[in-house]
């Protein structure tokens, strides 16, 4: 983990994984000035897991990535893009003269680039096929595999608080759950079509 850097947060019950494009609705005043901040000097933001399970103070480095409506009073759709995963040591009120809140996070520097073994891989293809996805990367990392299988938030969280040696065999075993919940959707199929 990184030295303590002193960043805008935004506290928010969902936990974005990194890669993830995330679309956030913006009414508050003081998250409208977050928002300014964002586009204007570019400023980075985490979004800070606001939930009793949190044991471990974790949340999402956020990174503005495009704005796509504007409202007459003042309310925006953005969407984001999660860049990295911090620790939070300490959440307060503002952020130095502004008016939303700030804290002191540890970066987590995630490896971005690990990449399923066969076994993963080949049943991620199996099961975008079972989805009829076709249009998709050829090259997939442990977090894109981890998003396209739109895991709950407790899923979410056991994810990112697992040791980094053992998150490939928790995406194997829900992998092989949603495969198997597929299947049973397609033989239901044919199965009615039979009567």
């Amino acid at each position: 983990m990184s030295e303590v850097a002193h960043i805008p947060v935004f506290p928010l019950s969902i936990l974005p994984l990194p890669g993830e494009l995330v679309p956030l609705h913006i009414f508050e005043p003081r998250y409208r000035q977050l928002l300014h901040d964002a586009e204007v000097n570019d400023v980075s933001f985490g979004i800070y897991f606001s939930h009793e399970s949190n044991e471990q103070k974790i949340g999402s480095l956020m990174k503005l990535e495009s704005i796509i409506k504007r409202y007459p009073g003042g309310e925006t759709d953005i969407i984001v893009r999660c860049e990295d995963i911090f620790s939070l040591d300490m959440l307060l009120r503002t952020y130095k003269t502004k008016l939303y809140p700030g804290g002191h996070v540890r970066f987590w520097n995630v490896e971005v680039n690990a990449f399923p073994d066969h076994e993963l891989y080949d049943l991620f293809l199996h099961y975008l096929k079972l989805r009829n996805i076709t249009q998709h990367f050829n090259v997939f990392n442990l977090f894109q595999v981890a998003n396209e299988l739109n895991l709950d938030l407790g899923d979410r969280y056991k994810f990112l608080t697992t040791p980094e040696d053992r998150r490939e065999a928790f995406l194997l075993n829900r992998m092989k759950f949603q495969v198997h919940i597929l299947e049973q959707e397609e033989r239901s199929k044919d199965n009615f079509h039979l009567n």
